[in-house]
């Protein structure tokens, strides 16, 4: 093989930085799922208020993720990874620190708006700086780090709160941002910075975007809570999110460059890949987070437990990783990312059989079957949204599809939320519609507790805990339900994939 078709050290240390901002970023989206009951204590915020140290992180994160491929050309790449990761490693601080929900709040708009930048750049990096011959190993290196860090989160934020602190859980950020700068500095050229590109910009895209993008990601994660469009709040939001909209469609249709390239989404494949990508970030971000929902409410699990089982499903990533870049290079891709979505289709089926005696061990099994499924659809696509597009186009790419898989994520918490209330409330119903109170066994059943309890009053209850217990267990399998027939109805876009090109083959580094 010429030497031109092999990537130098250089280029290798700048993939290795790009993967470990990547992880770092999509770490620290769950990072503190398990610690907000701590965190909202210690800084003295409600249920409601705490959930915003969340949503802000997500808000911010997926308005800058498209925006990062402009700022780049803006900046250079070196300089704009420089300075977010210093940035990131200020506003990790910042949170460690906080003790109030404002300073918390900031703190994780900060983290988010950084993080955000350093995931679609780790994808710019790989298609940029590697010859089409090992990009395949730079994605399966960039495609790990998307699948265990949310799955990992929950564990390293339980496991830092159980042990040490919640603090930690921030602070953990400091010695990995070191890290990065070094690999930065060695790995990555200075580029000369454009700023006469910031005359030129596409600024009605850019406020759009921005509007649009953070208008519906707080619509999708609050909207439940606030009552849909009977909050003022939310159909104010609803406004300027779709004002935005038209805002940057018109930036789309007048700008020379348009702040993003919606039309690479007119590409067959390009719109596939997203459209999958879209459904493998909500089988990712959904089940992290109603598995730990089930087991917390109806196994009685503390964070740290069931951020071990969510974890589960980052361990084929780990084994697999050494084999993804032969994988790629000898596996159709239309077989694979077929392969993938079913194995996750059928992940989620497996859940379908669910009882309100289920623990920890009922999901082993279809954690280890998420992971497989996620690696071979989450890397092939990963290595299909760089390969749709020309070399000039790679960070718009990269941006709008990892935008779309945290959409997707931000669209299962949304989709979760109302179809929880909307099924428990029908299930419970339901069972209470068979409980006829005239009937012999009920009165029978009731006078029995009566007797073990103590009293009427007390059988009743227990009564009401019973159904709402089955209800709520009724309410997961209906999730699961849904999840696996939407899988199901994607895995025909696999068509439209057009086979990789890998290059020259494989070699060892």
């Amino acid at each position: 093989m010429s030497g031109a078709q092999r990537a130098d050290a250089a280029a290798w240390l700048a993939v290795a930085a790009g993967t470990l901002g990547a992880l770092m970023a999509t770490l620290d989206i769950s990072i503190v799922n398990s610690s907000l009951p701590t965190i909202q204590g210690e800084i003295g915020a409600s249920g409601t208020e705490g959930t915003w140290i969340a949503t802000g992180y997500l808000v911010a994160e997926i308005v800058m993720i498209p925006l990062s491929g402009w700022l780049e050309r803006v900046f250079g790449l070196r300089t704009f990874l420089l300075a977010v990761a210093a940035l990131f490693t200020a506003f990790s601080v910042m949170c460690g620190l906080s003790t109030s929900l404002a300073m918390m709040i900031a703190g994780r708009v900060g983290q988010g708006i950084t993080g955000g930048a350093m995931i679609p750049t780790a994808q710019t990096i790989i298609a940029t700086r590697l010859p089409r011959s090992q990009q395949p190993i730079g994605t399966a290196m960039f495609g790990a780090t998307a699948i265990l860090g949310p799955v990992v989160g929950p564990l390293i934020g339980g496991w830092l709160t159980e042990n040490l602190s919640w603090h930690y859980a921030f602070f953990l950020n400091v010695p990995i941002c070191i890290g990065l700068v070094v690999l930065l500095l060695v790995g990555l050229r200075h580029e000369p910075a454009r700023l006469d590109m910031l005359a030129d910009a596409d600024w009605l895209g850019i406020l759009g975007l921005a509007a649009f993008l953070g208008g519906l990601t707080v619509v999708l994660e609050e909207g439940e809570r606030e009552q849909w469009f009977s909050s003022p709040s939310i159909v104010w939001i609803s406004i300027l999110s779709f004002a935005g909209f038209v805002l940057m469609m018109i930036g789309q249709l007048t700008a020379r460059r348009p702040v993003i390239q919606l039309r690479l989404l007119l590409d067959r494949q390009f719109g596939s890949v997203v459209v999958m990508g879209i459904t493998v970030g909500m089988v990712i971000y959904g089940t992290s987070y109603v598995i730990p929902q089930f087991l917390a409410a109806i196994a009685d699990y503390n964070a740290l437990q069931a951020g071990k089982i969510v974890a589960l499903g980052g361990l084929p990533a780990l084994l697999m990783m050494p084999l993804v870049p032969l994988l790629i290079r000898w596996v159709d891709i239309r077989l694979a990312v077929g392969f993938g979505l079913s194995v996750l289709a059928f992940s989620a089926w497996h859940e379908t059989d669910l009882t309100a005696q289920a623990a920890g061990a009922q999901f082993v099994f279809s954690q280890l079957l998420r992971g497989v499924g996620t690696i071979f659809a989450m890397v092939f696509l990963n290595q299909a949204a760089i390969q749709s597009v020309t070399r000039d186009h790679a960070s718009d790419a990269a941006g709008l599809f990892n935008a779309a898989r945290n959409l997707g994520g931000s669209l299962a918490l949304a989709g979760i939320a109302v179809i929880q209330d909307r099924r428990l409330w029908l299930h419970s119903r339901r069972l209470e519609e068979t409980l006829d109170a005239n009937r012999v066994a009920v009165g029978d059943y009731l006078a029995a507790q009566a007797h073990g309890l103590g009293g009427m009053p007390q059988a009743l209850r227990s009564l009401a805990g019973t159904i709402r217990l089955e209800a709520l267990t009724m309410t997961y399998i209906d999730l699961f339900w849904i999840l696996a027939v939407f899988i199901a109805c994607v895995i025909p876009l696999v068509l439209f994939l057009r086979p990789l090109n890998t290059g020259a083959p494989i070699a060892g580094h």
